[in-house]
């Protein structure tokens, strides 16, 4: 892989006869004192998708592109804003292993091949500011000539011309993007109505398939599907970044795999579990497989900031050196594991059925009752299932029994939160509060359930020392640490929980 880069960038609809002379006139932008000499590119570029457009439909694109100085092979995935992601590769004749891997969670491994094939002629102005150093390019605008062909059966032709305002690489500064969004604005251009140029040729083309329109399904069943839809996509959008290890990626996965679990467990109501079982049983799978790399990243981050906070004084021994052994030989099996799984036939047919989940739900007869009543009634369940919960385990003595039953409350509080979210379309501020609060009790919860996980670990670490004859004096401070971090949450929970179940709170939601 040659490497990636992030690209931001806006787009502009220029009509044809266009007059484009005043660009040289940018020069009065805050922040721009130069408009460079164009240079003219000529590109050709070959864009890859499944039959039925899966990547264009998550907004990720794959083209082959020969002409400019970026000649190969470049995926662009979404990140939020006027930004994406752009993965490039060497020229190859073949799409490369690792650009298909990378598409696996928006494809579910249904075939790529040639859709649409542009051509663009481009006309580019370097913005500088002579200002910075060397006089720094913030910005560089083209415009573009573009012709565009199907390469689909049936398929037509099209051209037309548009505007970019792209960010230099090192820049991020967004204000110069602002400024000329502005002064293009005066001109009378507007910001394109495609979000990219293949999306607009296949449009004009007619190279797309009719798209299955989203069901109508009533008040309820919408606003259930409608957190479904944004949490399946969530787990594809992470899928590339958690197979490039990027930091958070698998935490993002797994929690929109709970996301997941718990609306199909709360709004059986509304979907039918005789469907969704088997779907929650997947999902359990997958988090499962994801679940080592999250909590060993948790773990390392945990009792790396715990010694960082020590004075020097009291770090006796090869602790740092111990500590990243441990974490590079867990790291890489845990990481391989998450690959194993995400390579597997079983994920991908977890995500055909997560699709069809959508397109052709199981409904049920509430799925067309108003949304309030339904989704009110899903939160309370929950909400008293954890009540039941928190009663139980605050009424134990401290120890492991203990420990056990708060970790089975912070699970019914995360619950409580995941039914709060698809409930506020319709709910508002009491399902936001009472997910604010039980979110506050889930953090708690939390942090108590890492100190009880970390004091094993720190105990394993102490005897690994001890067996290699260093001290084990700095574990054993750490791991005092943490049991007094566990008795404080204890303390708080009391209060959090109170202020969590106040009556006034839940009187919409009792209706």
């Amino acid at each position: 892989m040659v490497g990636s880069m992030r690209e931001t960038e806006r787009k502009y609809d220029v009509p044809p006869f266009e007059d484009i002379s005043w660009l040289p006139g940018l020069t009065r932008l805050d922040g721009v004192t130069r408009v460079a000499d164009p240079r003219s590119e000529e590109l050709d570029a070959v864009y890859y998708d499944t039959e039925d457009l899966r990547l264009l439909g998550s907004s990720v694109t794959l083209r082959r592109r020969s002409g400019g100085a970026d000649a190969g092979w470049h995926l662009k995935l979404p990140l939020p804003g006027d930004s994406r992601e752009e993965i490039r590769t060497a020229p190859a004749e073949h799409i490369p292993g690792e650009l298909l891997d990378l598409t696996l969670s928006r494809t579910r491994g249904a075939e790529l091949t040639p859709v649409v094939r542009l051509r663009t002629h481009r006309e580019v102005w370097p913005l500088v500011d002579t200002g910075r150093p060397e006089g720094t390019v913030r910005a560089e605008l083209s415009v573009d000539a573009v012709q565009a062909e199907s390469l689909r059966a049936q398929g037509g032709r099209t051209a037309w011309r548009e505007l970019e305002v792209e960010l230099a690489e090192d820049e991020d500064d967004t204000a110069v993007l602002d400024a000329v969004d502005d002064l293009l604005r005066e001109r009378g251009l507007a910001r394109a109505q495609s979000p990219s140029k293949l999306a607009r040729a296949v449009e004009e083309t007619a190279a797309a398939p009719a798209g299955a329109p989203h069901p109508s399904t009533g008040p309820a069943g919408d606003q259930v599907l409608a957190y479904l839809r944004a949490q399946i996509d969530s787990l594809a959008s992470y899928d590339p970044a958690a197979r490039r290890d990027r930091p958070d990626a698998v935490h993002k996965m797994r929690v929109a795999c709970r996301r997941l679990r718990s609306c199909l467990r709360s709004y059986r109501s509304v979907l039918d579990r005789e469907v969704t079982d088997e779907i929650r049983g997947e999902l359990k799978w997958l988090a499962g497989e994801l679940g080592p790399e999250r909590d060993q990243e948790v773990l390392m981050e945990r009792i790396s900031h715990g010694v960082g906070t020590l004075p020097g004084e009291l770090v006796l021994g090869p602790v740092a050196a111990r500590l990243q052994v441990w974490d590079v030989a867990r790291h890489a099996e845990d990481h391989r594991r998450t690959l194993d799984a995400l390579h597997s036939a079983r994920y991908l047919a977890l995500l055909d059925t997560l699709t069809a989940l959508v397109e052709r739900p199981p409904l049920r007869a509430k799925a067309g009752k108003k949304a309030e009543k339904v989704m009110a009634r899903a939160v309370r369940k929950e909400y008293d299932r954890l009540a039941r919960r928190m009663t139980e385990a605050l009424s134990l003595p401290p120890g492991s029994g203990r420990d056990v039953a708060l970790h089975e409350a912070r699970k019914s509080a995360k619950k409580v939160r995941y039914a709060t979210e698809a409930a506020r379309p319709s709910l508002g501020d009491p399902a936001r509060r009472l997910g604010k609060r039980a979110k506050a009790v889930q953090k708690a919860l939390g942090d108590h359930q890492d100190s009880v996980v970390a004091r094993g670990t720190l105990r394993d670490l102490a005897t690994a020392a001890h067996t290699a004859h260093e001290t084990g004096f700095t574990w054993g401070l750490l791991y005092g640490r943490e049991e007094a971090v566990a008795e404080k949450r204890e303390r708080e929970l009391p209060a959090l929980w109170e202020h969590a179940s106040r009556p006034a709170l839940h009187k919409r939601l009792r209706g």
